[in-house]
């Protein structure tokens, strides 16, 4: 790829890696907030493009906050270097936001990744913020069919080591791919997962992906 050094973000994204925490280190998830980006043109570099935050409260799943944010996204699509084209315009999403939840949940992967780091590793160790990767398929690893029942779950494994899991979030759908992103357990974010969902993606993202398609046919202004 002309005049990107892709050995270089391979090496940030291995340092990115090591300092990955995968264990719970917050005091409490009540407000889940999802990250979804979408683009005016995904085949064109540079392209416009939108990110956006949505905020729910445990229990009850409520809208507490919404956020949208508008910029240029100038890094081509490349399978395994997510961050790199997306991450800019998610951290000005979050800097700009007045609502911090207490965890982030990211539509990608987390430490389920050759190198460790997918993006929602890579946004949580670069905001130190309690991240989760919640993907619609699979990125790296092996792993088998989870039962068909809501809250079933297999583990995603690389060369032995639990990396992720397969997680039914609704009875008869596809699972989602749970991964660490930063701060938290595997059993933590499994949990979250499932208390976010009633269809197969949980409503933070859900509802963020579903806002922002509002957004790009203009029929709401961000």
């Amino acid at each position: 790829m002309q005049g990107i050094d892709l050995k270089e973000l391979e090496r940030t994204q291995l340092e990115c890696a090591k300092r990955v925490v995968q264990k719970d280190d917050f005091e409490k998830a009540e407000l889940i907030g999802g990250i979804d980006l979408t683009f005016e043109n995904i085949k064109e570099n540079p392209t416009r493009a939108w990110a956006c935050l949505v905020v729910i409260r445990l229990p009850d799943l409520k809208v507490v906050h919404k956020h949208v944010v508008e910029g240029v996204v100038d890094f081509p699509y490349i399978p395994t270097f997510l961050a790199f084209r997306e991450l800019p315009l998610m951290l000005k999403l979050v800097e700009s936001s007045p609502v911090k939840p207490d965890v982030y949940f990211i539509d990608g992967q987390g430490v389920a990744h050759p190198r460790g780091c997918g993006i929602a590793s890579h946004f949580g160790v670069e905001t130190n913020y309690v991240s989760v990767g919640v993907a619609k398929t699979k990125l790296f690893g092996s792993g088998i069919e989870p039962e068909q029942k809501r809250g079933s779950y297999s583990y995603l494994t690389h060369r032995g080591n639990i990396i992720g899991a397969l997680v039914r979030t609704k009875e008869g759908a596809e699972p989602v791919y749970v991964s660490v992103g930063h701060r938290i357990s595997l059993k933590s974010a499994i949990e979250l997962v499932l208390k976010t969902s009633i269809y197969r993606i949980p409503e933070p993202t859900r509802l963020a992906h579903n806002l922002l398609q509002r957004v790009r046919r203009g029929s709401v202004k961000p």
